[in-house]
């Protein structure tokens, strides 16, 4: 077996490497972009569900030397020397995640290598499904996610159009929410899928305000020998605090990612049961070398520090914060006689209905754009998509009725000086203000 092994030399090394050149010197127009992102993020209302403020923990473990290491393979089995720290920090994530949802070790494993919450659902298929297993999942008007698998209609093509990957490889039928309340329809999902009898029943959205009734799903699991499986990726935050039930109760497979209400890193875990059916093997050969190849161990890293702050008693209040905060704002929407998808929330999230007012999301988020208001458009049941029709003419006309408005350009100012009274996590008051919005 031959090794390989850089042989550059130089005799006397150079007061300065090109290396150490700072991103402001090195790069002034990339750096000018990231510090206008920063005081963008700083003086708006970043009330996105899917995104969050993370530490500056986090972010000193994305710039680290951690970066430099390739470590395919799992700890203790690399395919690269070099990697005696790096399995540590691995191992320090894992034992990190475990004891942050309170699971016994003996009992559930997790893999900490997904480059994100969509390759992570896909290697759980990859790993536990054949081509063409049946999969059911929340329909994403309803408030799923593609990953749970989604078709549309081509006008064009005169044929169903599959959305995602797993509606390329997989069958899927979704399941959806009552029209007149907003909730999960389970007289309809328990009928569907005796007919259906899907391989994996998916659990878990991105767009759905309700907490989760896991010992139905599991119920309707059993009765038609499916595997159950939760994504909790929008509520992680409240799991590992509590403020939100417990899907590793009733799951065969949790999937989360770690940026949104963990406020970790841009990455993905997956956990398993241990048990006879030999999930662990199936699953990590599945994230490697199946799907990924090296794990970016940076962002590992992040997740483990991001864990630490998850087990304070000061993330715990955060979450709770967040709760309340969420209420707060449904409240007072429908107090001005608004409507909320199931008329409020138990998360993170709420999901206004614009119908009653005859306006689409798409505009409503280009407003709020405007007035530094950072919210998305998402569909809502009875939609076929979130995007507006292209080409998009009067969407644009529409912004166009933004120029000139003196009130939308106080109201502007006004977000901009409340939101700007708070230092951003991450970063002192000081390093914000570079450049004005």
């Amino acid at each position: 077996m031959a090794a390989a092994a850089s042989t550059a030399t130089t005799s006397t090394p150079p007061a300065t490497l090109p290396g150490n050149v700072a991103l402001k010197e090195h790069d002034p127009e990339m750096f000018e972009l990231i510090e206008r992102e920063k005081n963008r993020q700083w003086k708006s209302l970043e009330l996105i569900a899917s995104e969050n403020f993370t530490s500056r923990a986090v972010m000193d473990c994305l710039g680290s030397a951690l970066t430099n290491k390739y470590a395919e393979g799992l700890p203790g089995a690399r395919y690269y020397g070099g990697n005696e720290v790096v399995d540590e920090v691995e191992r320090l994530c894992q034992s990190r995640a475990l004891k942050a949802y309170g699971l016994n070790p003996d009992e559930w494993g997790v893999n900490v290598q997904p480059y994100s919450g969509s390759p992570a659902n896909f290697a759980v298929y990859t790993a536990l499904l054949k081509p063409h297993d049946r999969i059911m999942g929340l329909d994403l008007p309803s408030g799923g996610h593609l990953t749970h698998g989604f078709y549309t209609y081509s006008k064009k093509e005169g044929t169903r159009k599959s959305v995602s990957a797993t509606s390329i490889y997989f069958e899927s039928l979704p399941y959806r929410v009552s029209s007149e309340t907003g909730l999960i329809d389970f007289e309809s999902l328990e009928h569907t899928a005796a007919l259906f009898k899907p391989a994996m029943l998916v659990c878990g959205g991105s767009a759905y305000p309700r907490d989760w009734d896991y010992a139905k799903f599991r119920e309707i699991a059993d009765k038609n020998g499916s595997l159950l499986m939760c994504d909790m990726a929008h509520i992680s935050g409240l799991v590992a605090t509590k403020e939100a039930r417990d899907p590793f109760e009733f799951c065969d497979i949790v999937t989360t990612t770690t940026h949104k209400s963990l406020r970790g890193p841009r990455a993905g875990m997956i956990f398993f049961r241990k048990d006879a059916r030999g999930f662990e093997p199936k699953i990590n050969f599945a994230v490697f070398p199946s799907l990924q190849g090296g794990p970016h161990e940076h962002q590992i890293a992040g997740i483990a520090t991001q864990l630490k702050e998850v087990m304070s008693d000061e993330f715990k209040a955060y979450i709770r914060q967040v709760k309340a905060n969420a209420r707060a704002i449904g409240e007072a929407l429908v107090e001005h006689g608004y409507t909320l998808a199931t008329g409020g929330t138990d998360n993170h999230l709420l999901l206004w209905d614009l119908r009653p007012q005859g306006i689409t999301g798409s505009k409503i988020e280009k407003l709020c754009d405007a007035a530094c208001i950072t919210v998305n458009k998402n569909s809502v049941y009875g939609d076929r998509s979130a995007m507006p029709a292209a080409p998009s003419k009067r969407l644009d006309d529409f912004v166009k009725l933004f120029d000139g408005d003196e009130e939308l350009a106080t109201l502007r100012k006004d977000v901009n000086a409340f939101a700007s009274r708070f230092a951003m996590p991450g970063w002192t008051k000081d390093e914000m203000a570079v450049t004005t919005l």
